[in-house]
This record gives structure tokens, C-alpha cells and sequence, in this order.
């Protein structure tokens, strides 16, 4: 158990650098790596579960004992990522699915790496966990209505179709892992430290499926879609920090809503996109899971380094 608690804290370590061989390792072989996209959503509810368990109850008493900084937050993150999404996507003249996957990336909760890149920045990471908590219970309302709202096409799905899915590979394995760790506390206490297991895990088979299904169209237009997603999450990491910054949070605070504005829950996205459009609208998802933990380790090291700075 010595030896795979190590292998955990290595996966979480370089996270980002796994993700990316994920990426590659899916240009590579795309034809054994693509049937994995369609077990995107089963990949999401084993991440979600594990989110879940190393959620608790007090978790959520900030909500009651910092109202002002968790709301701001959750608007920013509902607000500012679906309208940068729709608006990127404009700029770089992306239509059809490559436009519809931005703004699913854009309209999803926050990312379920961004608490541990919060910590490693020396931000609020009390908050950081919260908002993702909280962000994430909204999902299965919000995000439908934000996607049926700004996509430029009539989609032949529902809002009770969205809604259903994120109930079922969102909330539910959420609420289990919650309740699991409720229940059997001490049994889930023992098991944390192997949970970057996990989600590394599950989010590196999301990314392989997902590029090995477009490893065509990665060649081919990856590079102005690639731009498009980075400029979608620099700009919502600077727009979530300057938000924060305008509402008078403090330092650690305004890092915080700055990552959980610019980190997506990027495997929400993929599946459904998998689950309801087709496989090419989970690409920016794929590119946006690879990029945002590459920008989010970088600005937690850079940030780390700057005590005192703002």
C-alpha cells in the first residue's frame, strides 16, 4: 500500500504532464485509443464519485459564513466562462460543433482539479472547495439553460435531456460519495490518499478517447481551436481574478475565484457532447483538460514564489 500511495501522490504531482501524454498518446494510436470515448460519461461518474468522498458537510458552512465571496465566485463562474466561450468563439470564426464545444467547456461547473491547484498557489482553498461544491449542485440547472441559451444552432436536445445527464454522471455519484464518506468515515478517511488514482485516471482516458475519436481533426484544425481554448481560459482566469479584486476580496480569496473561474470541469463537457452532439464537440473539452492544468500549475508555482505580491 507504501508503493501505490506513492504512485497516487506521483499522479497528482504530474497531473498536467500526464494529461498531455494522454493527448499524444491519442494522435498516435487513434484507432485502439477511440472506442474509449464512449465510456466518457462512466469515466465522469468515477471522477465525480470520487470528488464526492473527500467532500463533507462543513464543507459547505462557508456559504453561510462567507456569503459575499462564494457568491461572487459562482456568479463569475456561471457568468463570465459561457459569455468569454461564446465570444472567443466568434473571434476565431469557429461554427457547428467546434463553437457548440466551447460553449459547453464555457457552461460547465468548476474543474475538479482546481482545489488542489488552489492549495499549491497559496490561495483560499476553503473557498476554492466550496465553490466547486456549490458550482457543480447548480450544474444540472444552470448549465442546460446557459447551452441552450447561447449556441447558435437549433440543437435536437432538451433541457430535461441535459439535466438528466448531469444528474446522472454529475450530482448522483457526488451526493454517493458525500453520503459514503458521511456513513463510513474512517473506511473513506483511509482511502483519500489514493484518490489522484482516480481522477487522474479517469480524466487521462477522457482526453485519450476524445482525441483518438478527432485525431483527424486535430491535425487538421487543431492549432486555431487550440488558440481559441487558450485564450478562453486566460481570459477567464484573469477576468474571475479581477472580479474577485472588484468585489474587495482579499489576496488568497481572489486566487482562489480566479482558478475555479478558469478551470472547467472539462470531462462534464466531453460527455455531453459524446452523449447528445458527436465526438467532435468534445474536442475543445479535450483541448481545454490538457491546457488548463498545464496554465493552472504554472500560475500556482508562479504564485507560490510571490509572498507578498498581489
Amino acid at each position: 500500500m507504501g508503493t501505490l500511495r506513492k504512485i497516487a501522490e506521483l499522479a497528482g504531482r504530474w497531473f498536467a504532464v500526464l494529461v498531455l501524454l494522454g493527448g499524444v498518446a491519442g494522435l498516435l494510436a487513434p484507432a485502439q485509443l477511440a472506442p474509449l470515448a464512449a465510456h466518457i460519461p462512466l469515466f465522469l461518474g468515477i471522477i465525480m464519485f470520487g470528488m464526492g468522498l473527500t467532500l463533507r458537510g462543513s464543507d459547505f458552512a462557508l456559504v453561510a459564513k462567507r456569503p459575499w465571496a462564494v457568491l461572487i465566485g459562482v456568479v463569475a463562474q456561471f457568468v463570465i466562462m459561457p459569455l468569454v466561450a461564446w465570444a472567443v468563439g466568434g473571434v476565431y470564426g469557429l461554427t457547428g460543433m467546434a463553437l457548440l464545444g466551447m460553449i459547453l467547456v464555457g457552461s460547465a461547473p468548476g474543474g475538479t482539479a482546481s482545489n488542489v491547484i488552489v492549495y499549491l498557489g497559496k490561495g483560499d482553498t476553503a473557498l476554492s472547495v466550496t465553490m466547486t461544491a456549490i458550482s457543480t449542485l447548480l450544474a444540472p440547472f444552470l448549465t442546460p439553460l446557459l447551452i441552450l441559451w447561447l449556441a447558435d444552432e437549433t440543437l435536437d436536445v432538451g433541457f430535461m435531456d441535459l439535466f438528466g445527464s448531469i444528474l446522472q454522471v454529475v450530482l448522483v455519484p457526488v451526493l454517493a460519495g458525500i453520503l459514503l464518506r458521511a456513513v463510513a468515515g474512517r473506511f473513506v478517511e483511509k482511502l483519500l490518499p489514493y484518490l489522484p488514482l482516480v481522477s487522474v485516471g479517469g480524466i487521462v482516458l477522457v482526453v485519450l478517447g476524445v482525441v483518438a475519436a478527432n485525431a483527424q481533426t486535430v491535425l487538421a484544425t487543431g492549432l486555431l481551436l487550440a488558440l481559441a481554448v487558450i485564450t478562453h481560459n486566460v481570459l477567464g482566469l484573469l477576468l474571475g481574478y479581477g472580479a474577485a479584486k472588484l468585489a474587495r476580496l482579499d489576496r488568497p480569496a481572489r486566487r482562489a475565484v480566479s482558478i475555479e473561474v478558469g478551470m472547467q470541469n472539462s470531462g462534464l463537457a466531453a460527455s455531453l457532447a459524446a452523449t447528445h452532439f458527436s465526438p467532435a464537440a468534445a474536442l475543445p473539452a479535450a483541448l481545454f483538460s490538457v491546457w488548463h492544468n498545464l496554465s493552472g500549475a504554472a500560475l500556482a508555482t508562479w504564485w507560490a514564489r510571490r509572498s507578498g505580491t498581489r
